[in-house]
């Protein structure tokens, strides 16, 4: 059961001027942006982390970059055009207030699976391309670091919230009820029986939990607790491999 950590871009001029980047070119990240990824990665840097797979567009590289200088040793990593930013076409660097007042912008807030940007992607084809790519990647990581291991994604907000919503067993209907912030942390184990989602949209907090333990004793089982559990590092009794 590798476990990928999510990771939004830091804030950029584009988000900061209420424009849609989508796949620009040269839209990087501002001071507060890059602010935002060094404490992401102070907040990382306990957990060593096995590999990074990154979106092509420079503000996620440029966070992986800054997230990546805190971790003790070098990091594999990759550039995954999977988890690159939505398709918007023709909506592509307009501002949000204009979007707004457009047909489509209803039927992207109440039925995204039913929305095909005019000349880029559908919403449902974002979500396919993107739960494919971190799937392939989360099998890899596992089968050449074993289950304990702990793997970085920095890619959209979109795309992080469709890749929850597809782990939380979500409508993409539904995804719209999520909120991935600029440089949040989002956590997701892809186990045998099911993903299990341990955090959203977090911006601060210990996650020394995640470091991967010092001995290769097999992973707890992915089974739900009854009742909850015990928490972090601690299989319940009974339930254990």
């Amino acid at each position: 059961m590798a476990t990928v950590i999510l990771l939004r871009h830091g804030r950029t001029t584009a988000n900061a001027s209420g424009v849609l980047a989508g796949r620009t070119a040269g839209v990087r990240l501002d001071q507060t942006g890059r602010d935002q990824a060094r404490r992401a990665g102070e907040r990382l840097a306990a957990v060593p982390l096995a590999a990074a797979v990154v979106s092509p567009l420079e503000r996620c590289r440029q966070t992986a970059r800054l997230v990546l200088d805190a971790q003790q040793g070098e990091v594999p990593s990759a550039i995954e055009r999977g988890i690159s930013e939505c398709d918007y076409g023709e909506w592509q660097g307009r501002a949000l207030k204009d979007l707004a007042a457009e047909p489509l912008w209803k039927v992207v807030q109440a039925q995204p699976s039913a929305v095909h940007f005019p000349g880029g992607e559908s919403m449902p084809t974002m979500q396919a391309r993107a739960v494919a790519a971190v799937r392939r990647h989360d099998a890899a990581v596992q089968a050449a670091h074993g289950p304990h291991a702990v793997w970085l994604a920095v890619s959209h907000g979109d795309i992080i919230k469709a890749l929850l919503a597809d782990a939380l067993g979500m409508h993409l209907d539904l995804f719209q009820r999520l909120h991935v912030d600029p440089a949040s942390i989002s956590i997701v184990r892809f186990g045998d029986s099911r993903p299990t989602v341990l955090a959203q949209n977090t911006h601060a907090g210990d996650l020394s939990w995640l470091k991967p333990p010092a001995s290769t004793e097999a992973p707890a089982s992915d089974d739900a607790a009854v009742g909850g559990g015990a928490g972090p590092g601690e299989p319940p009794a009974g339930v254990s491999a």
